[in-house]
């Protein structure tokens, strides 16, 4: 478990990490989400050991990361694929951290083979990788001792689909068998696919925590019907929110409804789901609208 007590980080007025308070359970993958400069980095540099706090604490099973004996086999960081020595071949970087943890060099071709670096690749200097490889690369590194606790900030950057599909199941294989994954992503539909807890930081604060479910109660529904302008009409003379999305309709009511106020007023609908998806981007927006360097322009305008 990682346990994070009233986190602060300052660099002299800035304070970068702003009384920060969360958990990361066991069996379960955490998605850390927020917009650059938000504070998603230092915190993990700072579970990680890398960055002193200035007050509050952040510890790895009840300890600092300092005080764990053998800490590769205890917690799996990646904080930034490409801080790897760019001069040493794959192989060797994880030859390396194999013998620092005392384990055999049998464990290192068991990590090439999960993260699917040929044994031609593995002996290519990382300066010649792409940032996909060197992904890849620093997963297998965190996963070299086989902790119980993996940290990584980003690790989709740089894969391609088929990448990130693999790193999905990878991680929620590591969380079914009990492991703790704390994910920070800019990827906002990596995070709902996989994530069962989200933490929406902005400004060096928490501005939201929860499941996914909680924290989307309510996203609605999105509805496309063969006249939107109608079906839009309908639902505000029954008292519903309505807003556009896309080529179809925002409605803040479920699914069920919808459709029973599209079959009393006899429309046809054509398309007619959940708005999760729409609803973590929209969460996430709104939490940190103050925070966006965007902003974001209405369709048709000019520029």
């Amino acid at each position: 478990m990682i346990t994070v007590e009233h986190l602060t980080k300052t660099y002299g007025p800035y304070r970068a990490v702003d009384d920060v308070s969360f958990t990361c359970k066991p069996g379960a993958v955490t998605g850390f989400l927020g917009p650059n400069g938000a504070g998603k980095s230092t915190s993990m540099r700072i579970m990680a050991g890398l960055t002193p706090p200035t007050s509050g604490s952040a510890t790895i099973g009840g300890v600092h990361y300092r005080d764990i004996p053998n800490p590769g086999t205890q917690v799996g960081v990646l904080l930034d694929a490409s801080a790897q020595h760019a001069g040493r071949t794959g192989r060797e970087i994880l030859a390396l951290s194999a013998l620092t943890m005392g384990l055999p060099m049998s464990r290192v071709d068991e990590m090439l083979k999960l993260v699917s670096l040929t044994p031609e690749e593995s002996k290519r200097r990382v300066k010649n990788y792409s940032l996909g490889m060197r992904q890849r690369l620093g997963i297998a590194n965190a996963l070299m001792g086989d902790p119980k606790i993996l940290i990584l900030d980003e690790p989709a950057n740089g894969l391609d689909p088929a990448g990130i599909h693999w790193m999905r199941s990878l991680l929620r294989h590591y969380a079914n068998r009990g492991g703790t994954v704390l994910l920070s992503s800019h990827l906002l539909h990596e995070i709902e696919v996989i994530a069962d807890e989200i933490i929406v930081i902005g400004r060096g604060k928490i501005v939201a925590q929860g499941t996914k479910a909680e924290l989307l109660q309510g996203a609605g529904s999105y509805v496309r019907a063969e006249d939107n302008a109608a079906l839009s009409a309908a639902a505000t003379a029954a008292g519903l929110a309505v807003s556009p999305s896309g080529i179809g309709l925002r409605m803040d009511a479920e699914p069920l409804e919808v459709g029973r106020l599209a079959a009393q007023h006899g429309l046809v609908l054509a398309e007619l789901r959940n708005a999760d998806g729409a609803g973590l981007e929209d969460m996430f927006l709104e939490l940190t609208s103050d925070t966006q360097r965007e902003v974001a322009t209405p369709a048709g305008a000019q520029a």
